[in-house]
């Protein structure tokens, strides 16, 4: 849990926020993310604004799509509301780390077969949507919320729900710069291939802490997957199943987004992951408006 600044709402449709859940000065979150509790304190939820200065309907129409993803390995949405000038979700809450916090509790990259997993998990759910034809596009460090069963996606339509500018992309999109592809950088349209690169980005991020390092940088083992996702040729890089394929050869396709059993995870994201638990069930409703 993050405090909550002077400029955050009070308040989110019916519920009351209580702290953020990105860390003060995160770079490359393309959405507004906050801890909040219903009025009458018996409903805890995560619920999300457009980013500051974002274009609200644009990201409101990805909501929508959102809400309406079946496909397991996502994070949900359970909720809409607001206005169009301030549009809102929420979903329920559970304890939840983004990518960029894993890596902060860990205390630096994360081991090999953390890696792998996260990625494979990752591109089973990317497999799943790419298959009907759905498009991620938001797919980033930030965008990786991971729960103690494992990550799921969120941050949906990042690219699409902001449009490109080609003089800066990064801060038109609130990505980071890493995570584009070359033609959405361009001013291309988000398709499967882009959430591919997105997806070498993460798997890079995750290894090194860097979303471009510097090949040397990555593990030998997971080097030329990452260097074949991030191909600036589109169609160079690999599809979702083929990664999977790489990082779990003979993981069983279907078995792991979605999870509902804890994953092995290292001793001090669990702890903090307990820690985000433990904070939000003894936070305290207001007494007044601030």
């Amino acid at each position: 849990m993050e405090r909550l600044r002077q400029d955050d709402p009070a308040r989110i449709g019916d519920f009351v926020t209580l702290a953020r859940l990105d860390a003060e000065g995160s770079r490359g979150v393309p959405e507004r993310r906050y801890l909040a509790r219903s009025v009458d304190g018996g409903h805890t939820l995560l619920v999300c604004l457009p980013p500051a200065g974002g274009d609200p309907a644009r990201w409101a129409d990805e909501v929508q799509q959102a809400a309406r993803l079946t496909q397991p390995g996502f994070w949900p949405v359970a909720q809409l509301g607001g206005t169009p000038a301030f549009p809102w979700y929420a979903s329920p809450y559970r304890p939840v780390l983004p990518l960029p916090a894993v890596l902060a509790a860990h205390g630096g990259p994360l081991p090999e077969p953390l890696v792998r997993t996260l990625g494979g998990t990752l591109a089973e759910a990317l497999a799943s949507a790419h298959v009907l034809g759905i498009v991620h596009g938001g797919v980033c460090p930030a965008g990786v919320l991971l729960t103690a069963c494992g990550p799921l996606l969120g941050c949906f339509g990042a690219t699409r729900a902001n449009a490109v500018a080609a003089a800066s992309p990064a801060q038109a999109t609130g990505l980071e710069t890493g995570c584009l592809a070359p033609e959405l950088a361009a001013g291309g349209a988000a398709d499967r291939a882009a959430d591919v690169y997105a997806l070498g980005a993460v798997l890079a991020y995750a290894a090194t802490g860097h979303t471009v390092p510097e090949r040397q940088e990555i593990p030998a083992g997971l080097r030329d997957l990452v260097t074949a996702c991030r191909s600036r040729a589109p169609e160079d890089r690999p599809e979702p199943a083929e990664i999977l394929g790489e990082l779990l050869p003979g993981a069983a396709y279907g078995a792991l987004a979605g999870a509902t059993e804890p994953v092995s995870l290292p001793g001090r994201i669990v702890e903090a992951l307990s820690r985000q638990s433990a904070e939000v069930l003894a936070a305290a409703l207001p007494t007044q408006e601030r």
